[in-house]
């Protein structure tokens, strides 16, 4: 049986102000391409079709488009698609009128209730379980199963696991949305401090493959059993080297498994340049890229260079962030609170700032100027 497994689409998501709707269509039309050239038994969504509990008109219109493409899909070649709620998305909306549409081949996981749904097909090995696990805090779990101790993340996923009993002589696969304890990690994703959702992998022991979500950098996490896919798109700078992908699982008969992807190409790219302005606006840095990018500029010019965001939106349009690499910044990043401030005089104290701010001692007018200014203050305060 071919799947294939997708997650974190975060339909209706911005980047610095900037609708990436255009591009989510042109990258979901591209996973329906592959769709009907590889020709899966299911397609796997483990969470966030959203970005937001509340989405745009405009992403549950996208959203409509694309599970309509899935129902014909069905009918053209007996796609199932199975779809789990994430973090972002509201269970309920995403459920909705989920009877009516199980008849187009798309199954989605309702608002959980102690229980989770299982989808099964079959192929000439026999059936395959799909396990439809939404995102679960533990207070979701705990009101279902007040008897039990359930304090953590970890104790709310094996209550829930211990109590689907997966028969594991049939080959079972998981949708889960959750943090797994050793999963790489950036800066696009809402993961709780301290590691307080981490679950163990020692969780998924029962299933022949764990389709997760939540984690944008596509990973395996131990074997090939347990893998995030990753986002189709790349939603922060953070992801900026990373391959976007989807996943494609073969099982075969029990214990048998193989892993493979097909890279996805986006409309726009999200990169990183660096250099000196001059050096970036002249037309042989940029002649024959695609400057149309969403792109981050690091600037490495030692002064500042005014209005440099609109100056360089005239060759790169889509700028989502605008930084500077010098001896200021980098004297930024590491100023502290000096340890012997109490007894330091008020002259010290502002030249040690202005040392560390901006790399480079005040000459004798600053330091002019400032004792005036000490001064007055003083006199002031008297």
């Amino acid at each position: 049986m071919k799947l294939f497994h997708i997650s974190d689409l975060h339909i209706g998501k911005r980047v610095s102000g900037y609708s990436l709707i255009s591009d989510q269509r042109f990258i979901l039309k591209q996973i329906l391409i592959l769709i009907y050239d590889e020709r899966p038994d299911l397609l796997l969504i483990s969470g966030d079709v959203y970005d937001s509990r509340q989405p745009s008109a405009e992403a549950v219109e996208l959203m409509d488009d694309f599970l309509r493409e899935l129902a014909e899909a069905h009918q053209n070649m007996g796609l199932d698609t199975c779809i789990i709620s994430g973090n972002h998305d509201s269970a309920e909306r995403l459920s909705y009128a989920g009877s009516l549409i199980d008849k187009s081949g798309i199954h989605i996981s309702p608002v959980y209730d102690g229980s989770i749904r299982v989808f099964s097909k079959e192929d000439g090995y026999g059936q395959v379980n799909f396990y439809l696990m939404p995102y679960l805090r533990p207070a979701d779990v705990r009101r279902y199963f007040g008897d039990q101790k359930i304090e953590s993340y970890n104790d709310a996923i094996r209550t829930v696991i211990e109590h689907m009993e997966v028969d594991e002589d049939q080959r079972n696969v998981i949708l889960a949305h959750q943090f797994v304890t050793g999963a790489s990690t950036c800066d696009s994703e809402e993961i709780i401090v301290g590691g307080l959702d981490n679950i163990s992998t020692d969780l998924f022991l029962s299933f022949d493959y764990a389709a997760l979500g939540h984690i944008h950098g596509p990973q395996n996490i131990g074997s090939d059993r347990i893998r995030y896919c990753g986002t189709p798109l790349k939603y922060s700078l953070s992801e900026k080297d990373q391959t976007k992908s989807v996943t494609i699982v073969e099982l075969g008969e029990k214990g048998s498994l193989s892993v493979t992807t097909r890279e996805l190409e986006p409309r726009h790219d999200m990169r990183q340049i660096r250099g000196l302005y001059n050096d970036l606006m002249r037309r042989d840095s940029y002649e024959g890229t695609k400057t149309d990018d969403y792109i981050g500029v690091v600037l490495t010019d030692e002064d500042d260079v005014p209005g440099a965001i609109e100056k360089l939106r005239v060759v790169y349009p889509n700028i989502i962030k605008l930084s500077y690499d010098n001896k200021r910044a980098r004297a930024l990043e590491v100023i502290t609170e000096a340890a012997e401030s109490d007894q330091m005089t008020e002259m010290e104290l502002f030249s040690d700032l202005y040392l560390k701010q901006n790399g480079q001692e005040m000459n004798e007018e600053q330091r002019t100027y400032l004792g005036r200014v000490i001064d007055q203050v003083k006199e002031g305060e008297q």
